[in-house]
């Protein structure tokens, strides 16, 4: 089990942290977030529950933008755009 990070666009990189349990995510989700540029998005793949309401309330406290948040079948997915 690896943790991914790939760019797959020009501002649009993919972190995939599925089979983490807290507080993994979010910690990788911190520390993707510190190198993106003001505006770039990243799309996290993640399938802890626990992890969802963490992952938002960090975008709040940091003052990105989540565009979209999904959970279909136990595996979750958010959009955040880095403020």
């Amino acid at each position: 089990m690896a943790v991914k990070f790939e760019k797959v666009g020009d501002h649009d990189y993919m972190l995939d942290v599925t089979g983490y349990v807290c507080p993994h995510p979010q910690m990788y989700t911190k520390k993707v977030m510190g190198k993106l540029e003001s505006g770039d998005v990243l799309t996290l793949l993640f399938d802890n529950p626990s992890s969802g309401e963490s992952i938002v309330a960090m975008c709040e406290s940091e003052g990105n933008e989540l565009i979209e948040r999904t959970n279909e079948n136990g595996a979750s997915k958010c959009v955040i755009r880095k403020a």
